[in-house]
């Protein structure tokens, strides 16, 4: 990067992504659908909207790039785009991308967490942390009997 584009102000480096976060705060509370991306009250400053990503590498409306250290919080171990994540997603969704209905994937990928952690007897897959989190505390009230959980 050429050293007049470090010294200019992020604010003009990033003019698009400005203009994505005006227009988004008249349609989505807060210009964010996730408190986490919010960049004001966590680690300053307006949101980046990102337009694609490659590897570690992130790269913003205004084609600007980043190193990735957040990982889509957690998911993307292997990376953004990676060829052979991209390619499973293809061939399943070729097949369809939601039946409402079990599938013997899912019983494949049960038996799969269960041989590589022997304590674990059964799965319950869920869609997001929120839904895991919220079926652990229903079901500690159901084992406790209890009807109140402390967080800190």
């Amino acid at each position: 990067m050429p050293t007049d584009e470090v010294d200019r102000p992020a604010q003009h480096r990033t003019a698009q992504s400005e203009a994505f976060y005006e227009e988004a705060q008249d349609l989505i509370p807060g210009g964010v659908n996730s408190p986490a991306r919010a960049f004001e009250g966590s680690v300053g400053g307006e949101p980046l909207f990102i337009k694609e990503a490659e590897g570690a590498t992130l790269t913003d409306a205004d084609g600007n790039e980043y190193l990735d250290y957040v990982g889509s919080w957690g998911p993307m171990i292997f990376g953004h785009a990676h060829p052979a994540v991209v390619g499973a997603v293809q061939e399943a969704a070729a097949r369809s991308t939601s039946f409402g209905a079990p599938t013997e994937a899912e019983i494949e990928l049960a038996e799969l967490v269960c041989e590589l952690v022997p304590s674990i007897e059964m799965v319950r897959m869920v869609n997001s942390g929120t839904e895991a989190t919220m079926s652990a505390a229903r079901l500690a009230r159901g084992y406790t009997g209890r009807d109140k959980i402390i967080k800190f």
